[in-house]
């Protein structure tokens, strides 16, 4: 008796490219004890031991239910007295769309159902093309099945070879002796990754925070993984053509970020930190999981505020100071844990004593004793309008008086300049107003950036500030204005410069 397969589709799912077969986390799986270490930039290795009995000599053997995403040029088998004739991998997988495709110039049968008398009639019908749609032919007639909502089944008599229900690697290998014995599977699949997202809860008043940090697993390979050790790494490893890490560098970061020298708590792998996943778990297809891997109380913190003027102009209007968020990933300051790169959401309570979110930033991979300073908004109550009071030229020889004056890096380095061409110099008088609604003292980190004209001079002349400031980069200086509560502070600073 010949076995038939019967496929209850409408006529779009013959179209559909999706596997009739999806693997779910109850479907058997014919994997092994398999480990996956999934990497931050969205990359997994998969190291799958299976127990497969050979005959001696040359044999094909089957591995169903790696991932659908596999790397087939990644791929190792590695085992006792075994050698790699040839490998393939079928990706060919099983759908409405793929039975039609296969069964184009072959007899297929379309049971049709009288909607009102429920009769059913059987016509044989050969496939003639099945591109974007499903053109047969039935007796002398030529039709086009169409998702009319009749109700139509079609019969195919067979799965074609080539078709698997599961994605499935096929490899050739020689043995020297028959017999059972274990062979390690590995190999590299895209469409799975992690990421990192905290959550921190900010006492203003007692200047402490308590921080969250979650782990969340991605896995969107087409294939479940079952029972695995599963262990993550926190950097960036090495691709070609590498992918976008999430990381938000768009907006100027906040002055601050202190890298730390402590080492964190966590695995070494290398250059990267792991973190293994406790016991065993399933990560099934198109399911995100999330593990804890951070929990920090009474983390000493700070709110700050800052303004970036990126060039010597004035604004029309005063604008916000950002506000930013200040702590350390130290030990003594009780994380003392690296931070993989991701997602910080801060929370206050309000009045009543409910958590209410206040803003968000994104950090890098962070090592233990860093200082943080996170960008979580823009401030209501703290703003600042910088305004250019007068702008002239000066002589060489004015110039040439204020060397006592010129910039210094914090090591003692003067900032220098180099050009061919005929230089004009300017004095820019500058004046920052800064004001603060709240009623509560605050301190502002205003700064001047542009400064620094590109690569072919970075000489620089401060004879002039109300308050001294510090020169963070040969582009950038920085000055803490403190403003008393319902108050305002005008700092101002005189620059010479060469352009």
């Amino acid at each position: 008796m010949q076995l038939k397969y019967l496929v209850f589709v409408s006529v779009a799912a013959l179209i559909s490219q999706q596997p009739l077969f999806a693997q779910t986390s109850s479907t058997p799986t014919a994997q092994g004890d398999v480990s996956v270490t999934i990497y931050y930039n969205d990359l997994a290795l998969v190291q799958d031991v299976r127990r497969i009995s050979l005959p001696s000599g040359r044999s094909r053997q089957e591995f169903p239910d790696v991932s659908a995403q596999i790397r087939p040029e990644t791929v190792t088998l590695s085992g006792d007295g075994i050698g790699i004739v040839e490998q393939n991998f079928d990706y060919d997988l099983l759908s409405p769309a793929s039975l039609m495709e296969k069964a184009v110039g072959q007899t297929i049968t379309l049971l049709r159902t009288n909607p009102a008398t429920g009769v059913e009639t059987r016509e044989q019908a050969t496939v003639l093309a099945a591109n974007g749609g499903v053109v047969l032919k039935i007796g002398e007639r030529i039709e086009v099945l169409r998702d009319d909502g009749l109700p139509v089944r079609v019969i195919f008599s067979s799965i074609p070879p080539n078709l698997r229900a599961r994605p499935t690697l096929n490899v050739t290998m020689d043995a020297a002796q028959a017999g059972p014995r274990p062979v390690t599977l590995s190999y590299l699949t895209p469409a799975m990754g992690w990421k990192s997202d905290y959550v921190a809860l900010f006492d203003e008043k007692a200047s402490k925070l308590d921080m969250q940090g979650w782990i969340t697993l991605n896995n969107s390979t087409g294939t479940t993984f079952t029972n695995v050790r599963a262990l993550l790494v926190a950097g960036e490893v090495g691709q070609v053509q590498q992918r976008y890490n999430g990381y938000d560098g768009g907006r100027p970061q906040p002055l601050g970020n202190i890298a730390g020298t402590e080492s964190g708590g966590g695995e070494q792998l290398g250059d990267f930190h792991a973190y293994p996943i406790e016991g065993r778990t399933t990560i099934a297809n198109a399911q995100t999981k999330q593990v804890s891997f951070l929990d920090a109380s009474g983390v000493p913190a700070m709110r700050g505020y800052e303004y970036r003027n990126d060039w010597m102009e004035s604004k029309n209007q005063a604008e916000s100071a950002a506000s930013v968020l200040k702590f350390s990933n130290a030990k003594a300051a009780g994380i003392g844990e690296a931070l993989p790169a991701g997602t910080v959401r801060v929370y206050m309570r309000d009045t009543r004593g409910q958590a209410q979110f206040v803003g968000e930033s994104a950090i890098p991979h962070t090592p233990g004793g860093s200082t943080l300073a996170l960008r979580t908004g823009d401030a209501f109550d703290v703003k600042v309008q910088p305004v250019v009071e007068k702008r002239d030229v000066i002589t060489a020889d004015e110039w040439t008086k204020t060397d006592r004056w010129r910039v210094t890096y914090s090591d003692g380095r003067k900032l220098e300049g180099y050009s061919e061409r005929p230089v004009k110099y300017y004095r820019t008088q500058m004046r920052y107003i800064v004001t603060n609604a709240k009623p509560t003292p605050v301190n502002v980190d205003v700064v001047q950036s542009g400064l620094a004209r590109w690569w072919w001079w970075r000489d620089l002349r401060i004879p002039e500030e109300s308050i001294k400031g510090v020169q963070e980069t040969a582009d950038m200086r920085r000055w803490v204005v403190p403003v008393p509560a319902n108050g305002k502070v005008e700092l101002t600073a005189t620059f010479l410069t060469p352009w």
